[in-house]
């Protein structure tokens, strides 16, 4: 690749990262519109319209047409709403997030022009302007002069007009401030009345000020009593006086004394300049309207984006120096067995300590720069909710717990799409119709519940919704029906393997095939994906009462702990993580329940699995001593049977390549001391195997 192709593909790659966070910015604030509680809604609508604008530039400019085309046009509707020409309806807000959506899909297949994508939302966009315009002009209500109105911005002239309608208030402020400071003191007349109400505008007057001075008439709209407006504008020495109104709605003439502002037609206004260039939160360099806070010029940001990969790089530097680390404290054990290299031996082990302290930081740093919220996934999650909730004509409460809990960027990219699957299920299979609800005695609009927590070294994820829930019978009759299990089988399983039936290949109780779901596949595919991250899926649920999920997650793939273990003759490791504890094997304490050698771990019954013949290998025994390694994921547990413990260490995961990333029961392959290389344990995929189909490890399966 040539240094030209490799410099267009790190700006491209950089104009992808900021325009997803540019989109990510604008979902945040369409949700909080569309939630319809946020008095800021003026303040929300600019905010999207100035990102829209922004990613339209952007698009333009890195030859991103369709997108362009998109935003234009979003652009457009967006215009009319903040200037009054549309009203806000829900409409309004599909048409713009699905506007979102078609953003989303482009970014992820850059190299694709959507035409189909760019005229549906054309088309959408035409039929609810034309739809929702309704023009007005209440301008007659009150006395304002029309040489004040002639020289109003456009903007200015949708919030004068959206003040009058909803009622409030209009006042007139006149003052004179030095020419040296009239922006700061603009500014602090800003902030002052914020919380009371709105600036408008401000003009200049003619009035009898000195040359080094400006006489202003700012007109004000505020529902605060005149005392309270009076008193936080004092401090300028100026004069407040309401707008009166007009005495003969349809007089157009007033007595020029009485106006909101004595300006000749003629008087000098700049035009309304175009958004400024926008950040990924939508925060302008610049202001657009009157009343906006102005934004300094210079930004200094405490964040610096970064390419993941970049991160990798570093992590596998430090698995080297790791690896060296090592290395210095055998030289040092060495050591110590020569007493005439004491003193050399007392120095090196400082120096190994000081590496060791180090190392640790430097790894807890890089793994911090890894983590993120999972907020911006939940998000993502909500805009999925509206939309499935809208298409099923089912109302649904979406709340969000934990969205500051933070996990591995990589694991959370990976986990968008069984998420998502989850929330559909909930849906569409839990979640009653209104009518239904109603009729259950339930609230007509139904909670789905995401909550994230950290939980030692993993983050638990549980969606919960209080919809009709699973019926276990009807899930039976559907795993008989399609064959997955006999009768004599589910009749011999407890509740929870019944309620696991949902996670197999080919199973649904769904009716009738839809867009979402009825083919059997989702849920099985969710296991399979959050079992490649190294986690697990449970589900419980109470018929007519509603369904829970519940996701475990280790919080990073980079860097883990992990347990050397010997079998059969090779070395594996064991992420700590999934290690509850290890203890000698007794066979003489091993018996068979349900077909699987158990023995009692404190009072309760543990599953044990020959690791060796789990993983087919050809036994070798090492030594006549064997241990078990208890494993969780989740509430489940394991024990595995292996030959000898060989300590722990930190290894940085490396993956196996395309031709074994579908061999089961390994999750990558680790560097150890020495230069050895193990491969890493899949834990959730070999105690999934152990518990449904344990090997017996006595002849005969009777403990002797």
């Amino acid at each position: 690749m040539s240094g030209a192709d490799h410099s267009d593909d790190a700006i491209r790659d950089e104009f992808l990262a900021e325009a997803n966070e540019i989109v990510e910015a604008l979902s945040r604030d369409l949700l909080v519109l569309d939630q319809g509680k946020n008095e800021q809604t003026v303040d929300l609508i600019n905010e999207v319209f100035r990102g829209v604008h922004t990613l339209k530039g952007m698009a333009g400019m890195f030859g991103f047409h369709a997108i362009g085309t998109i935003a234009h046009e979003l652009e457009n509707l967006l215009d009319d709403l903040r200037l009054g020409r549309v009203d806000m309806s829900r409409e309004v807000l599909d048409v713009l997030f699905a506007g979102i959506e078609s953003f989303q899909k482009l970014l992820a297949t850059p190299g694709d022009t959507d035409d189909l994508e760019v005229n549906s939302i054309t088309r959408a966009v035409e039929q609810v302007a034309s739809e929702s315009r309704q023009p007005k002009d209440p301008f007659k209500i009150y006395e304002i002069a029309d040489s004040v109105l002639a020289v109003l911005t456009e903007y200015e002239e949708h919030r004068l007009r959206t003040n009058i309608l909803e009622e409030v208030p209009l006042y007139r402020y006149r003052v004179s401030y030095p020419l040296a400071s009239i922006d700061v003191a603009l500014e602090e007349l800003k902030k002052r009345t914020k919380t009371l109400g709105e600036i408008i505008t401000y003009l200049p007057s003619v009035g009898d000020g000195d040359s080094g001075s400006i006489d202003l008439e700012i007109l004000l709209a505020s529902r605060a009593s005149f005392a309270t407006l009076k008193e936080s504008v004092a401090k300028d020495g100026g004069r407040l006086e309401p707008v009166p109104k007009a005495r003969r709605a349809a007089d157009s003439s007033v007595p020029e004394r009485s106006t909101a502002g004595t300006l000749p037609p003629t008087a000098e206004r700049a035009p309304e300049p175009e958004p400024a260039s926008t950040t990924a939160t939508g925060m302008t360099a610049g202001t657009t309207e009157a009343g906006a806070e102005l934004a300094p010029a210079r930004n200094v940001g405490h964040s610096v984006r970064v390419d993941i990969r970049k991160l990798d790089y570093l992590m596998n530097v430090v698995s080297e120096l790791s690896l060296a680390r090592g290395a210095v404290e055998r030289m040092l054990d060495r050591a110590r067995a020569y007493p005439e290299l004491r003193m050399f031996a007392g120095d090196l082990h400082r120096i190994n300590r000081s590496l060791e302290r180090n190392l640790t930081t430097l790894q807890e740093g890089i793994l911090g720069v890894r983590m993120v919220p999972l907020k911006q996934l939940f998000e993502r999650v909500q805009r999925g909710v509206r939309q499935l909730a809208r298409e099923h004509g089912k109302e649904v409460q979406f709340v969000v717990t934990g969205a500051e809990t933070e996990l591995d960027k990589l694991i959370v990219e990976e986990l968008t799409d069984p998420l998502m699957h989850i929330v559909r299920n909930c849906i569409d299979h839990g979640v009653e119709l209104p009518e239904r609800r109603a009729g259950l005695g339930k609230a007509p609009i139904a909670t789905l519940a995401i909550n994230a927590y950290q939980k030692g070294n993993h983050v638990v994820i549980e969606v919960e919704d209080d919809g009709q829930g699973i019926d276990v019978v009807k899930l039976a009759k559907a795993a008989e029906r399609s064959g997955i299990a006999d009768a004599q089988a589910l009749q011999e399983m407890e509740r929870d393997e019944l309620l696991a039936l949902i996670f197999l290949p080919g199973l649904s109780t769904a009716s009738s095939v839809t867009d979402t779901s009825g083919r059997g596949v989702g849920m099985d595919v969710v296991k399979h994906n959050v079992a490649k991250l190294g986690g697990v899926v449970e589900v419980q649920s109470e018929f007519g009462t509603g369904t829970k999920f519940t996701v475990t997650l280790p919080i990073t793939l980079a860097i883990i702990r992990v347990l050397v273990v010997s079998v059969a003759g090779r070395i594996f490791t064991v992420p700590l993580t999934a290690v509850r504890e290890a203890f000698v094997f007794n066979p003489k304490a091993v018996h068979r329940v349900d077909g699987k050698d158990v023995v009692t771990l404190r009072g309760q019954t543990l599953v044990l699995s020959q690791l060796d013949e789990q993983l087919e290998l050809r036994r070798v025994r090492t030594s006549t001593r064997q241990y078990v390694v208890v494993v969780s994921v989740g509430v489940r547990l394991l024990g595995f049977v292996v030959d000898d413990l060989l300590g722990q260490q930190d290894v940085v995961i490396k993956g196996l390549g395309a031709s074994l990333a579908k061999v089961r029961g390994f999750a990558g392959a680790a560097e150890l001391g020495g230069r050895d290389v193990a491969l890493v344990l899949d834990v959730p995929t070999l105690l999934e195997e152990g518990l449904s189909s344990a090997t017996p490890l006595l002849a005969g399966g009777e403990a002797k």
